[in-house]
């Protein structure tokens, strides 16, 4: 690809070039969501899987859709409903019958892709929900006593329609942890809607074409990994995590240690994009709120008042605005 130099070490200013080239080509098929963009981007750059929550047909499965052509990336695409079963996601074992006698052999599930999308999480039972847990956090199935690794690169994307919506269930919490973002993706705007009925509606689709591969999305992981992080700044990233944990009338429980892993590595991805070998306080202030959303817990305060989580981020950033 030619990303590699000849002592073996990638460029950082080249690679982020032709990650800001991925964003861009994305874009020719998603209108008006450069930002849910720009935070999937985050997140696939440090191995983060995402939930995406919004109504039904506001472009979410066609952003993944993109994103595996973009990257030329293996996918998948579950439909989630409340009769799918773990073996339907994992795989199961089937007896093979040969000259021998019968053998049990492993068939290979739809989660054996680079990217999965998980379409509507949230229709199926916590039963399967959970069969997610140790592909998303391991990048590995066991399925009886064997345990199969999965192809690296490995993304989960999912789709939530909003709790409140019918025939929904809510994630278990030690599912919520493992994604690294939850981005809400909001209703376009009428401007932005004219955009998408004239795009989807045309007789012809935007020619989507590779712009990276596997490869090449594994070395700029490597490279994000080794932006530093001043002390200064990872206290600071730190307090944000730990006023989760302060006494607060609107916070029933505050977010995991795995929080405090996202949002570093998520800060780094940021200050990659941009061309910045260093993470600033701006870095860990915008990516708070797609890494502590699903990872506080709201009071019955809280939710009496009509507070949502991002309110309480913002509160706490201002507590914490001597930066």
């Amino acid at each position: 690809m030619g990303e590699l130099g000849n002592n073996g070490l990638q460029d950082p200013a080249y690679m982020a070039q032709r990650i800001a080239a991925c964003e861009r080509e994305i874009q020719k098929g998603i209108i008006g969501q450069q930002e849910i963009i720009r935070q999937v981007m985050l997140a696939m750059l440090t191995g983060g899987n995402v939930l995406l929550e919004g109504m039904p047909g506001l472009g979410k499965t066609r952003l993944v859709s993109i994103i595996g052509k973009v990257f030329d990336l293996s996918f998948k695409r579950i439909q989630f409903t409340p009769d799918l079963m773990p073996s339907d996601v994992t795989g199961t074992n089937i007896i093979i019958k040969n000259e021998r006698g019968s053998a049990f052999s492993f068939v290979r599930g739809p989660i054996f892709a680079n990217l999965i999308l998980a379409d509507e999480i949230n229709r199926a039972t916590p039963k399967t929900q959970s069969a997610l847990l140790e592909a998303m956090q391991e990048h590995t199935v066991t399925v009886g006593n064997d345990s199969h690794a999965l192809t690296e690169p490995f993304f989960v994307l999912a789709t939530q329609n909003p709790i409140e919506n019918e025939g929904t269930y809510p994630l278990p919490e030690a599912q919520l942890d493992r994604f690294m973002f939850k981005i809400l993706v909001r209703f376009p705007s009428k401007e932005e809607l004219k955009e998408i009925v004239t795009l989807t509606e045309g007789s012809q689709e935007p020619d989507i074409t590779k712009q990276m591969d596997s490869e090449g999305l594994l070395a700029a992981r490597a490279l994000v990994n080794q932006i530093p992080i001043a002390e200064a700044v990872m206290d600071y990233l730190l307090d944000i995590v730990m006023q989760t944990h302060v006494a607060n009338p609107y916070i029933k429980e505050g977010a995991s240690p795995r929080a405090a892993q996202a949002l570093i590595r998520a800060s780094r991805a940021k200050a990659f994009l941009e061309g910045r070998f260093n993470v600033s306080f701006q870095d860990v202030k915008e990516t708070a709120f797609p890494v502590l959303r699903h990872r506080i817990l709201l009071s019955f305060d809280a939710i009496s008042e009509g507070m949502t989580e991002d309110n309480i981020i913002q509160k706490i950033l201002e507590g914490n605005g001597k930066r």
